[in-house]
């Protein structure tokens, strides 16, 4: 008698067992792009929001919607720029900039970026900048030209985005205050490892 129990008990653990596989099989695809940020080479939403808050100097609603808006569009970023930037325009305009590309599985690297501009920017000002890179393969493949994509314009709470693209590569650059009505007249702009005075 004490057979069939343990029969029935060893049963009863593999179908447990069973079910617990088949509800990890089912699991949604949401809960692997949440854990996608944990795969040692993207960026979560909080880990954005963080580092643009201490960078800008405080944590607004408009930085943390603009990032949202982005990553759901694009997925999670796999590199950042902090930088600075500078421009002037009468309608058409250039601008200079520099930064630090973050990665996290190739460290931080130096990034310039220049380019002209049309749209609704008059005068010259100077802002700081957080560009979202999202399907960086390399970090080679950062410098070179990225152009506007039309349309792209997002602006909440006085945070400032725009999309720049090329070859599948999206550049998100994020201006904060006065600086953010820069983001509604990017042209394109040119990344290189080294300083140049030439925006084309």
């Amino acid at each position: 008698m004490t057979r069939p129990a343990s029969f029935l008990r060893r049963l009863a653990i593999l179908f447990g067992l069973a079910l617990l596989a088949g509800g990890l099989a089912a699991a949604p695809a949401s809960a692997q792009t949440q854990n996608q940020a944990q795969d040692g080479e993207h960026y979560s939403v909080d880990e954005i929001v963080r580092t643009g808050g201490a960078f800008f100097g405080e944590v607004s609603g408009g930085l943390a919607s603009v990032v949202e808006h982005s990553m759901s569009q694009y997925g999670q970023p796999n590199g950042y720029v902090l930088g600075e930037q500078g421009s002037g325009a009468l309608i058409a305009g250039v601008r200079y900039g520099q930064g630090t590309l973050y990665t996290k599985n190739a460290g931080k690297h130096p990034v310039y970026f220049q380019g002209p501009s049309i749209g609704w920017d008059f005068g010259g000002d100077g802002s700081k900048v957080m560009m979202l890179v999202y399907n960086l393969p390399s970090v080679n493949a950062m410098y070179d030209r990225f152009v506007g994509v039309n349309g792209s314009a997002y602006l909440v709470g006085g945070v400032g985005a725009t999309v720049l693209s090329r070859n599948n590569i999206f550049v998100v650059p994020i201006v904060s205050g006065v600086g953010a009505r820069l983001g509604i007249s990017v042209g394109y702009l040119k990344f290189t490892d080294k300083q140049t005075w030439n925006p084309f």
